[in-house]
């Protein structure tokens, strides 16, 4: 992939990052802190990309017409999509941008239709699941439930498919939610999302950063759907969802189980030092997460996520 089509597709998730209308200033500083996490080099500026994106001045057609290959311009719309998903359901500011956009890329109704309708199945899965089964809070379950949570994720990140990420973010939100439900709490998806912004995880922030680094560190084996390639690159991008998860599950732990009395401060601190820890862990994992990539059925995420 050339850089003028890496640019592109980052410009567009981007544009789709502020499409819902929000500048939420913690939002424009997790942004622009994903694009120096994936600032490939001099002569290619995202911190500039995130600027224009806030400033709503990313020319969508301009960026389309950047696309040569059909693979390439339905890549940037099922980014774009799950960018509009991944904190949530779209609202209609985000619609009709993917109707737009749709439109820019010369994309049919049913390659429009079909990502996006698939995208929606995983991200308004309901975060109790099928069993609802909590129970009590223990520790080596809970710890069991984070470390198995943890090898998913880093597994999802190694697939091609697009859907893969959404279905991280789903994961790890049920995750959290089971892990209040077992210390008695009865969380809503907005109290889940809350949790995470207080320790500063963001879920289009995490989005970006995970379809960022696949396309700067190499899309063309993804697109084609060559697993193969996608676990030989995806080491990197396996070690960071595993991390985040295992981090984020320890947190909410510790949350949950004090009374949510942590404030946003601490649970950042908290989550910080955690996050070293598990990347330390994460090579000892290694084998089970490729394991686990090559087991999974690409066409049934969302069973995966209930």
């Amino acid at each position: 992939m050339q850089a003028n089509e890496q640019r592109a597709i980052l410009a567009i998730a981007l544009a789709a990052a502020f499409s819902d209308g929000s500048r939420a200033e913690q939002e424009r500083d997790e942004l622009r802190r994903v694009a120096v996490a994936l600032q490939p080099g001099p002569d290619f500026n995202l911190p500039a990309l995130v600027q224009d994106a806030v400033l709503g001045q990313i020319d969508i057609d301009a960026m389309a017409r950047e696309l040569g290959s059909p693979q390439l311009r339905q890549i940037a719309f099922e980014f774009a999509v799950g960018v509009c998903d991944a904190d949530g359901l779209r609202n209609q500011a985000e619609t009709r941008f993917l109707a737009d956009l749709g439109r820019a890329l010369g994309l049919t109704q049913p390659q429009m239709v079909e990502p996006a309708a698939a995208t929606d199945s995983i991200a308004t899965v309901p975060l109790a699941g099928s069993d609802s089964r909590e129970g009590r809070a223990d520790d080596a379950a809970l710890d069991q439930l984070i470390l198995d949570t943890a090898l998913t994720n880093g597994a999802l990140e190694l697939l091609p498919q697009t859907l893969a990420t959404i279905a991280i973010l789903a994961l790890q939100m049920r995750m959290v939610y089971r892990i209040g439900a077992a210390h008695g709490c009865e969380l809503e998806r907005g109290q889940v999302k809350e949790f995470l912004a207080a320790a500063g995880v963001s879920l289009t922030g995490q989005y970006l950063e995970q379809i960022g680094r696949g396309i700067v560190g190499g899309l063309l084996g993804a697109v084609a759907g060559n697993l193969v390639g996608a676990l030989a690159r995806g080491a990197t991008g396996a070690a960071f969802s595993f991390a985040t998860t295992y981090a984020l599950g320890h947190v909410a732990k510790r949350y949950y189980a004090g009374g949510r009395v942590m404030s946003a401060a601490m649970l950042r601190e908290a989550y910080s030092d955690l996050l070293d820890h598990a990347r330390a862990r994460q090579g000892q994992y290694e084998s089970q997460i490729a394991q686990r990539a090559g087991g999974f059925d690409v066409n049934r995420l969302a069973d995966l996520v209930r």
